[in-house]
């Protein structure tokens, strides 16, 4: 992983603060909905940069510059979020129109035709920038209704694109460590939320039990995810002969659940510090649980993605997860967070389990996983300076 995409994720951490302040702004449905219009532009702004690095040799001027450039239309772009519904919205969608052309026209520079660019992914663009100049022209609920259909086709659009021209293979190690750094920064923002909730009240046994039993739900979150997802995630990915395929459905679509859900994890946690002996109000107990259940649901569908066998204790702590949100209401906000933490810890418990009794080359964990590693059997020139 060269160091030029770890300026660039720098960008985006700073969007990830701005989408957990708007959810702490609004709770509802519709903050929810609108929280996810704008972070799938962004977080497809990231997958497209990160698909782009694992093609190209980062170390030419050009390709170093342009991501770059990339990193800081990123910037711009999480600056605008927090008005992006009211006065920045043409700016927002400006930025994100500049940095989705550049990274066109640094991707087919060398092989620019009319068909890679009317067949292909790039095609789609041509639907959602207009979309997103007539909503950005517009206020209120057109705007939204006008994002939403861009959201959507900019979700179809890997879906479509594989009857329409066969894509390259990623490198696997390099794609799925992006993908696994990704979570590490989703994760990193729910620390911080919960930091910058704690550093101006009184920190008494109380609130530092509170701050504790949040910083081990992220914890049990990386351990299950890094433990048993990453790994199994790579060989996957190695092995599969329609990789394309594969790689669209659990990193792209994947982890477009996994971040949202850590996202919405991180604003209930935050909810929970300041007064842990309370119960959570119906909203935030649905975003915390809720958001939990999401993580835990992506990596139920991942696992039949790659198995196509049913993942039950998976589904069974989403379901233990949506179970105990009515209760939530009424018991201790600290109390409801040790229950996640047990519901996340039993899961993770259990897939271990499972890695033993198959030897340690189960489903979601191999013990010759090397994280991190820039060894990759399937490497090749395109992997120079990954």
């Amino acid at each position: 992983m060269s160091w030029e995409e770890l300026f660039f994720d720098l960008a985006f951490v700073f969007a990830l603060t701005q989408f957990s302040q708007l959810l702490h702004e609004d709770h509802g449905w519709a903050g929810i909905g609108r929280v996810l219009i704008l972070f799938v532009p962004v977080y497809w702004a990231w997958g497209g940069v990160t698909l782009y690095i694992n093609q190209r040799d980062t170390d030419a001027v050009v390709d170093r510059v342009g991501v770059f450039t990339l990193g800081f239309a990123s910037l711009l772009m999480a600056l605008t979020i927090p008005g992006a519904y009211e006065d920045h919205g043409l700016l927002f969608v400006g930025v994100y129109i500049a940095s989705r052309a550049l990274l066109a026209v640094l991707a087919l520079r060398k092989r620019l035709s009319w068909r890679n660019l009317l067949v292909g992914p790039y095609v789609f663009f041509l639907l959602v920038g207009p979309l997103l100049v007539a909503g950005a022209l517009m206020d209120g609920a057109p705007r939204i209704a006008f994002w939403a259909v861009a959201a959507t086709v900019d979700l179809l659009s890997p879906w479509v694109v594989r009857h329409l021209t066969t894509q390259p293979r990623a490198q696997p190690v390099h794609y799925t460590h992006r993908y696994g750094l990704l979570i590490i920064l989703v994760l990193g923002e729910s620390v911080i939320e919960v930091g910058a909730v704690s550093v101006d009240g009184e920190l008494n046994p109380v609130r530092l039990t509170a701050i504790g039993a949040a910083y081990a739900m992220v914890g049990v979150l990386a351990w299950l995810y890094f433990g048993f997802g990453l790994p199994d995630f790579r060989q996957a990915l190695e092995r599969a002969a329609d990789q394309v395929d594969l790689r669209r459905a659990i990193l792209v679509y994947g982890h477009l659940l996994f971040s949202f859900g850590i996202i919405a994890i991180a604003v209930g946690l935050a909810d929970t510090v300041p007064a842990p002996l309370d119960p959570l109000p119906i909203r935030e107990a649905m975003l915390l649980f809720g958001g939990c259940a999401l993580f835990l649901g992506a990596f139920a569908y991942a696992h039949w993605r790659i198995h196509r066998t049913i993942a039950w204790r998976r589904i069974g702590g989403t379901v233990a997860c949506l179970l105990l949100v009515p209760p939530a209401m009424v018991m201790p906000a600290l109390a409801g967070v040790v229950c996640l933490i047990l519901v996340v810890a039993l899961v993770a418990a259990a897939e271990q389990l499972a890695v033993r009794r198959q030897g340690g080359d189960a489903a979601g964990g191999s013990a010759g996983y090397r994280p991190f590693s820039d060894e990759d059997p399937d490497s090749g020139p395109a992997t120079a300076g990954v």
